[in-house]
Formats: structure tokens, C-alpha cells, sequence
């Protein structure tokens, strides 16, 4: 064969390849991602998914951004300006109380129990939540953990009217706290905790009264898809839990490896305190005996419709009490098996 169809083979060989490889990323689905705040320990399973290529094995090219909180991230799955998310299921379920319409599914329980805590300094005499009577306890106005302050205070029996509430704001939280200017705060465990530590307070003066384990049923956060999203692409959704669900089975076996995948998006993390975060989130608020019963990602019926009954504690309910139909859809849960604790 002369040189001229030698270069000419080379030349097709070339283009087929070319074509093979457009081919492929032609067919990567692009997804847009919100978490519910910043990229801190307790983000690594969903950015291990996309460092091991399980996103990819999907056919998803899957771009992963923080947010502000859960009404941002909510807000920005209803808008459509990202297709899922993660957030707050009691944050969501007032918010489609108050906006029927919100086309928002929830599709998979990442913390099957929130990380809602009050974190008081035993040297002030905060032990167990009775203790708080007498005390004075600073709560953010819009603070998820304080918007559950009646249903911890009526499942413990407290006198609401003999603490004090203080109004501060979230910046200045820890600080106050760790310079005894209140007795307590309300919070999310893992976020306050490691920041008190962070900031010198011995870590046998911190008391951290996890609302889940005082009497508040409710569920955490969950991943959330927009539903014309959901109804157009089912397969996509379905894809994106069974990686997602990969990258969490990951993180759960070996938390210092994917922590390394939260450094590598935040350079001002610092990994003993974001593997500290992780390893709480996964030993209070995701690894639950729940879990360990009926694997990832599902909802109870019965606890679910206790939880909302403590919902409506804190909320007046416009409309009917939603059922878990009206809020959840397990139609694009992985397989039990896959789901499996182990």
C-alpha cells in the first residue's frame, strides 16, 4: 500500500474516532445539581459519584454547585434553573403548603434523621433540654434547628416561657456561645460543634442535644428533582440515585478517602474538621437503625405521618396535611438490594 493511502487510512481512522468519541459525550445528559450550602464533609458522597465516573457510567455529565440554604436550593429546582437538589423535607413541605403548585418530587432520604440540634456548654448547666429553663438560648429567626424549637420544647415537657430567647444572628452564633454570652444555640450538629471546637471551647463542655434523639420524628434532608424534569427524563433521575447511591456506599466505607473530594472543591477546608463533620453526619443523621432495617433512601409511612403532626406544631397548615404521596415518590429509588445497608 503506498504512502498516499496509508496517510488517507490514518486520516479516516482518525475521524471515526473522532466521531466515536463526540458520540459518547453527545450522549452524556447533562445535570444540573444544587446542594443545600456550602461544599463542606457531609457533600462527599455526591462529588465522590462524580470523582469515580459513576455519574458518568449513567451517561451523566453531572455539574454540582453550593447554595445558601434549602429555600434557595428549593427555589432553584422549582424555577427549573437546576433539575435536582438537596434540601430540608420540612423546609419543602411548608414551602408547597404555601405554594401548591411548587413542581418539586422528593426522590431519595439522604438523612434519614436531621441534624436539628441544641449545643449547650455543661459548664453553664445545660445537660439534658430541661436544663434550659432559667437559661438564656441564642436561635438565628431563620434558623432550620430553631424553626423545630416548639416541637422540642412540647416533647420535653420544657417551659417555653422560662428561656430566654435571644435573637441572634448566624455569624455571631458560635462566637457567642464560646464567649458565654448565652447558656445554648440552637444549630445543626455537626456544622456548630466542630466550629465551637474551632474556636477553643473544650470539647467535654460541649453538649450537643441532637433533636432526634429527644422525641422529634422528623426526617432530614433529601434529594429533590423538578417534576417536568422527573416526568421527562425518568431514566435520568433513576440513573443519577444509583450513581449517587454508589458514591454514598463509598463514603460510608472509607469517609477519610472521600472527604479528599470536598478539599479538592474547597481550598479553604481544612480535612480533620471536614471528616469530622462526615463522620458525624454519617453516624447521626444517615447510618440510622432505620437504615440499617430498610436500607437507604425511603420514607416510613407511619413516622412520616407522625412527623407531620409535629410539622403542624410549628406550622398552620393551609391546605389538607400532605400524605407521603403528595411529597415523596419511591418510584425512582434503586433496587432494595441495591439499597441495602451492607
Amino acid at each position: 500500500m503506498s504512502a498516499h493511502h496509508i496517510g488517507q487510512w490514518a486520516r479516516v481512522a482518525l475521524l471515526f474516532a473522532a466521531t466515536l468519541m463526540t458520540g459518547a459525550a453527545a450522549a452524556e445528559t447533562p445535570l444540573k445539581f444544587t446542594l443545600d450550602f456550602r461544599i463542606e464533609g457531609p457533600s462527599a458522597p455526591f462529588l465522590v459519584a462524580i470523582d469515580r465516573s459513576y455519574y458518568k457510567a449513567e451517561g451523566l455529565d453531572v455539574s454540582i454547585d453550593s447554595s445558601a440554604g434549602s429555600l434557595e436550593s428549593i427555589e432553584r429546582v422549582a424555577s427549573g434553573n437546576y433539575d435536582m437538589g438537596l434540601a430540608d423535607i420540612n423546609a419543602l413541605i411548608k414551602f408547597r403548603d404555601a405554594k401548591p403548585g411548587t413542581p418539586i418530587k422528593t426522590v431519595f432520604m439522604f438523612y434519614n434523621r436531621p441534624p436539628f440540634a441544641v449545643i449547650g456548654r455543661k459548664s453553664r448547666g445545660i445537660y439534658v433540654p430541661k436544663d434550659l429553663e432559667g437559661k438564656t438560648l441564642g436561635a438565628p429567626a431563620a434558623d432550620g434547628a430553631f424553626a423545630q424549637w416548639p416541637i422540642f420544647v412540647k416533647s420535653n415537657d420544657i417551659v417555653a416561657s422560662k428561656v430566654t430567647i435571644e435573637n441572634v444572628s448566624f455569624p455571631v452564633r458560635e462566637p457567642m456561645l464560646a464567649a458565654g454570652q448565652v447558656d445554648a444555640v440552637t444549630g445543626i450538629s455537626f456544622s456548630t460543634y466542630v466550629d465551637l471546637k474551632e474556636k477553643g471551647v473544650p470539647v467535654d463542655d460541649i453538649n450537643v442535644l441532637l433533636m432526634a434523639d429527644y422525641g422529634v420524628l422528623l426526617y432530614g434532608t433529601a434529594i429533590i428533582v423538578n417534576s417536568k424534569f422527573a416526568t421527562e427524563n425518568p431514566d435520568t433521575v433513576k440513573g443519577f440515585l444509583r450513581a449517587f447511591l454508589k458514591g454514598l456506599k463509598e463514603t460510608v466505607r472509607q469517609p477519610s478517602t472521600a472527604v479528599e473530594s470536598v478539599l479538592k472543591r474547597n481550598s479553604l477546608a481544612k480535612k480533620s474538621l471536614e471528616l469530622e463533620r462526615l463522620n458525624m453526619a454519617i453516624r447521626e443523621n444517615i447510618i440510622t437503625p432505620e437504615v440499617k432495617a430498610n436500607g437507604y433512601g425511603g420514607i416510613d409511612q407511619d413516622r412520616f405521618a407522625r412527623a407531620v403532626d409535629q410539622i403542624a406544631l410549628t406550622h398552620k397548615f393551609k391546605a389538607a396535611k400532605p400524605k407521603l404521596e403528595d411529597v415523596f415518590d419511591a418510584s425512582f429509588l434503586p433496587s432494595p438490594a441495591e439499597r441495602k445497608y451492607r
